[in-house]
């Protein structure tokens, strides 16, 4: 843990250097992002070398003892300080500073079992809520391809409630080339299509295989040209009224189909 000073400010050159990774751009070109809340600073202390630094408030420094503890470098900053870092309405009071975590969808694919396969989700709290799914059901991996939001995006690391530091991530920027680097490592690739050929059944032996599921854009789904690499293309039951799943919705409803069928053989 790094001394403790006297509280930096927002107008500390410090502060405003990092206050800029709110741009997707500047994230990109340093390979850093920020994780706002205990929770996510509690995941990124997790992973070995991810946590740069952590900025907090006197307040939340008491409070988080066992983090501060933990953390390679605590700075304690003002509460305007701490805000400017933060794009929550009601900050918790810490914020850490952190490396990018992604790695080649290559390996990500590469003895996995269970994995979800974004194409062009623009949303990022569907983005951040995916990857908790995928994490909650035990997947081996999330790939955020195609043109999906950021995955560093403040409001996807929010959604994500730690678990973007809790499961290897891949950006892929080409669909295609995740969706062959699935098939590759021996994964079948299953779309999540309102019109698959297939209906969802959790005790159907299809799902006990080792299983990419494909999820498309929030408002469009999936293009057919990429729908039509998959193994198989599978709907979800409708019973009710409803038109339709949302994404994140849809997604947890596969991902846990799959999850129980591979611990059932």
């Amino acid at each position: 843990m790094g001394s403790l000073n006297l509280p930096l400010t927002a107008g500390n050159t410090r502060v405003k250097e990092t206050r800029k990774l709110s741009r997707r751009s500047e994230r990109s070109e340093r390979r850093l992002f920020l994780a706002d809340g205990p929770k996510a600073v509690e995941g990124a202390l997790e992973v070995p070398g991810c946590v740069v630094e952590v900025f907090a408030t006197l307040a939340a420094t008491e409070q988080y003892a066992a983090l501060a503890a933990t953390a390679p470098q605590w700075t304690l900053v003002d509460d305007r300080a701490l805000a400017s870092l933060s794009d929550s309405v009601t900050p918790a009071g810490v914020v850490a500073l952190c490396r990018f975590l992604d790695r080649p969808v290559e390996h990500v694919a590469d003895a996995a079992r269970l994995l979800a396969i974004c194409a062009d989700v623009r949303d990022p709290g569907n983005a951040g809520t995916v990857i908790r799914c995928a994490d909650a059901t035990g997947a081996d991996g999330v790939v955020l391809a195609g043109s999906s939001v950021d995955a560093y995006n403040p409001k996807t690391v929010r959604a994500s409630v730690g678990s973007l530091f809790h499961l290897p991530l891949a950006i892929e920027p080409d669909p295609v080339a995740a969706v062959r680097a699935a098939q590759a490592a021996g994964l079948q690739v299953l779309a999540a299509d309102g019109t698959g050929e297939i209906e969802l059944d959790p005790t159907a032996e299809l799902l006990a295989a080792p299983t990419a599921w494909l999820f498309g854009n929030e408002a469009w789904g999936l293009p057919a040209e990429l729908a039509e690499l998959a193994d198989h293309r599978v709907r979800i039951p409708i019973y009710g009224r409803a038109e339709s799943l949302n994404l994140s919705t849809a997604a947890a409803v596969c991902l846990y189909a799959s999850a129980g069928a591979q611990r059932r053989q």
